[in-house]
């Protein structure tokens, strides 16, 4: 499961944070996904962050502890923008980081969590 954490981390930035309420928080909604990746450095650092081969931030640290729960319940808590960045994210590391995806997905993730998001 913590895999899927990461592959997910990026587009699902923005519910990194859950609150006591329905959904997540819309904190990180504005993040720029397309930025994230399209620049080597941040995708990597979230990508060893969420893999526990580097440093996290503080936000990559509230992100990693919520996308499981944020996963599992099919994004129920996430706002549409969220739901949208998820997509973006699975899309482009399974067509542009095939290796990257390989080792995420060797953390024994269930694939019908990716399907579902």
């Amino acid at each position: 499961m913590k895999g899927i954490t990461m592959i997910c981390a990026l587009g699902v930035l923005a519910c990194a944070v859950a609150s006591p309420a329905d959904h997540y928080t819309d904190r990180f909604d504005n993040i720029n996904i397309d930025d994230i990746l399209n620049n080597p450095r941040l995708l990597n650092a979230y990508i060893n962050c969420v893999l526990d081969k580097g440093k996290c931030t503080s936000e990559g640290k509230e992100l990693k502890s919520h996308i499981s729960d944020a996963l599992e319940n099919h994004c129920e808590k996430c706002t549409e923008k969220q739901r949208q960045g998820t997509r973006t994210v699975l899309a482009y590391l399974i067509n542009n980081k095939p290796a990257t995806w390989n080792q995420l997905t060797a953390k024994s993730i269930p694939m019908e969590i990716c399907r579902s998001v």
